[in-house]
């Protein structure tokens, strides 16, 4: 099976790709532990700066971005590490997915991971990377990895990496991407039912006359204060 690693980080040395490669070697031992083959490839979204921001304005992939986009398309399994700046994702690793085709993630088993200068950012990888791949159908882990400077010499670090990397396992050795792809599912591009046309909205209900700031046929009024 094939593992990709996207870091987002801008440094060198990188604190996010540090978090990503210890995260990958957890993964790769419980793999291994488990009798489960795995490979590791890693997209470093620093030196593809420029080109994302050509082909986020352009609508065509450079050549770089293109090879990047194609080994992301044949993971078995995903690690995605972002920098937090000013209490939100990295730009460049949202530049990066913006571009993704939003069918090419389907039920890719995924660890969310993220690192920031202070421990108030925890939240950061839940609250906005995971709506993020939650839109991109992609299968995270209930466990996502987050470490603050301050994370790094203690032992709550390694127990969320551990936690993660098993969790990715368990969702490689059941092979989840591939029997969804076997299912013969169809995904739908579209979201909700408006897409489906008017048609299908019943808009003269009491529950739309509401939404709209109308009052629902026959409802009570209630009685206002003199």
């Amino acid at each position: 099976m094939k593992l990709v690693v996207v870091s987002g980080g801008t440094s060198d040395p990188s604190s996010t790709r540090m978090l990503a490669d210890r995260i990958t070697a957890r993964v790769l031992e419980r793999a291994t532990g488990a009798g489960v083959e795995v490979t590791a490839s890693v997209i470093e979204l620093r030196p593809l700066a420029a080109e994302l921001a050509s082909a986020q304005v352009t609508g065509f992939a450079p050549p770089a971005v293109a090879a990047a986009i194609a080994t992301l398309a044949e993971a078995d399994g995903l690690i995605v590490a972002t920098p937090v700046y000013k209490a939100g994702v990295s730009g460049l690793v949202k530049s990066f997915f913006d571009v993704v085709d939003q069918d090419l993630l389907i039920a890719v088993p995924t660890v969310l991971a993220a690192t920031a200068g202070t421990s108030r950012h925890a939240l950061v990888a839940d609250e906005q990377l995971r709506s993020l791949f939650a839109y991109l159908r992609a299968l995270t882990t209930p466990t996502s990895v987050f470490a603050a400077q301050e994370d790094w010499g203690g032992t709550g670090l390694a127990d969320r990496v551990d936690r993660a990397a098993h969790e990715l396992v368990v969702l490689l050795e059941a092979g989840v991407r591939s029997a969804m792809r076997d299912a013969g599912t169809h995904y739908n591009r579209v979201f909700g039912s408006a897409a489906q046309g008017e048609e299908a909205i019943e808009f003269d209900s009491d529950l739309m006359r509401l939404a709209t700031g109308g009052s629902a046929e026959g409802a009570v009024r209630p009685i206002r204060p003199v």
